[in-house]
């Protein structure tokens, strides 16, 4: 009877083991087998602003200021400056100057450039200075010049608005097309008749013209005291 019970015992702790076993390998460790995808670094794209105009060239300054112009018949402008206003009618005959001048007064070139140049009893020279910000404005703009317009039967009068050739090696005088000069001599200048293309006249305000002309300047014809050009705008 004894040995009949540690029989039964020992066939009950080894089913006990088995089915304990038995679980055991039927048992699968749970993992995560999906991959967890890693999204790439955000970047902060810098999107340019679309150019409303080209950069200019002389490849392609001629061509877009003939199709400027047919749009932008403006032909009057104003210049503020501390000394008072200089109204300047621009001459329809020289129209690619007349619409390169509309063009970088509608862009605001000329607004805070100065008056650099002033030669009493001949002329005052504007649209240029040595702000690193107009000079900017220059390179967003463009690098080209103008070709000269000399035939149109206009003379350097006292009053009339041309243009200076570029400082560039310029053997054909090529037209600066930032800067212009007025004439303020009485008798006028005519030795630069053909050389300089007149595109302008002032209607109003030559006194003006000849207080800026009477500034006192160093010995580059460079104002001692800076003549700025506060704005030029549209006014027809």
């Amino acid at each position: 009877m004894r040995i009949l019970l540690l029989v039964c015992l020992c066939f009950a702790l080894t089913n006990c083991e088995d089915k304990k076993s038995s679980k055991k390998n039927n048992t699968i460790p749970s993992t995560d087998t999906t991959e967890t995808k890693k999204e790439p670094p955000k970047t902060d794209t810098i999107v340019e602003p679309k150019r409303e105009f080209p950069y200019l060239t002389d490849e392609n300054a001629m061509e877009f200021f003939l199709e400027y112009e047919k749009h932008n018949k403006e032909n009057k402008v104003r210049i503020t400056t501390d000394f008072g206003t200089i109204d300047i009618l621009l001459f329809n005959e020289t129209k690619f100057h007349r619409a390169n001048f509309i063009f970088l007064t509608k862009q605001s070139y000329f607004d805070d450039t100065q008056f650099y140049r002033v030669v009493n009893n001949f002329i005052i020279q504007g649209g240029s200075t040595d702000d690193p910000d107009v000079m900017n404005k220059r390179k967003d703009i463009g690098r080209y010049l103008l070709p000269t317009d000399t035939k149109r039967g206009f003379r350097h009068d006292r009053g009339v608005v041309s243009m200076p050739s570029s400082e560039i090696e310029n053997p054909y005088k090529l037209a600066s097309p930032y800067e212009f000069f007025i004439v303020q001599k009485p008798g006028g200048s005519y030795h630069l008749d053909g050389d300089y293309t007149i595109f302008g006249k002032v209607i109003n305000g030559m006194d003006v013209v000849d207080k800026i002309s009477a500034q006192e300047t160093d010995e580059a014809e460079w104002p001692l005291h800076n003549i700025y050009i506060k704005k030029v705008e549209i006014i027809k």
